[in-house]
């Protein structure tokens, strides 16, 4: 059995995707039809940058999907590599969009403008700089909840995603994020602390475990 898995957002990165726009006019053809969906240059910010730019939620998660549909069209259509044995097509969070437009599922120019709006309203949901995630591994959902009882008083923090056995996402209100990573921290627990232009983003992090 066999699984096709798209990137969610934090795999950006100024220049993603470069070198495959330099030399197949495929991607270059996908690239304009985005520029002309959301019409703005998005892919001027996937190729250039600045990299705050491209870190902003409306603009990361249409420059992701981008780059995996640019890939899976290469594969398929310039390499001509069949995929007729993969039994399923999969992502992470907005890794999803990239996996329906790639099964045929969802239009890629309707794929673009939900993303967009999509990343709009995450981005406005918290001002910038006010939110943050932590990655917890290692500790059951019971005992994460006992620690998020103990920084209650320095604003919200929520168990945002629980993706598997080993690692669980929290998210909330800044104060109460370094709260809880100081506290993790002190009892030894391997933590990934993320510094986000929203509460629900995935950007750079740092491992602090």
């Amino acid at each position: 059995m066999k699984t096709l898995m798209f990137p969610g957002q934090g795999s950006q990165s100024v220049g993603m995707g470069s070198d495959l726009y330099k030399n197949f006019d495929l991607v270059k053809n996908i690239f304009k039809e985005a520029d002309q969906r959301l019409n703005y240059p998005i892919s001027k910010i996937i190729l250039e940058g600045p990299e705050n730019e491209l870190k902003l939620t409306k603009n990361t998660q249409p420059a992701i999907m981008t780059i995996s549909y640019s890939i899976f069209k290469l594969v398929t259509e310039e390499f001509n590599i069949q995929i007729k044995d993969i039994k399923y097509f999969s992502g992470h969070s907005l890794g999803e969009y990239s996996a329906l437009v790639s099964a045929g599922s969802l239009n890629f120019q309707d794929a673009l403008y939900l993303l967009h709006e999509r990343g709009k309203s995450m981005q406005e949901a918290v001002p910038e700089g006010q939110g943050s995630m932590l990655a917890v591994m290692g500790l059951k959902m019971e005992e994460i909840k006992k620690y998020i009882d103990q920084v209650k008083e320095k604003g919200v923090c929520e168990i945002a995603n629980d993706n598997s056995d080993s690692q669980i996402i929290l998210s909330g209100e800044k104060t109460a994020m370094e709260e809880i990573s100081k506290l993790l921290k002190s009892e030894k627990k391997k933590i990934n602390f993320f510094t986000c232009k929203c509460s629900f983003s995935f950007f750079s992090y740092e491992e602090c475990g």
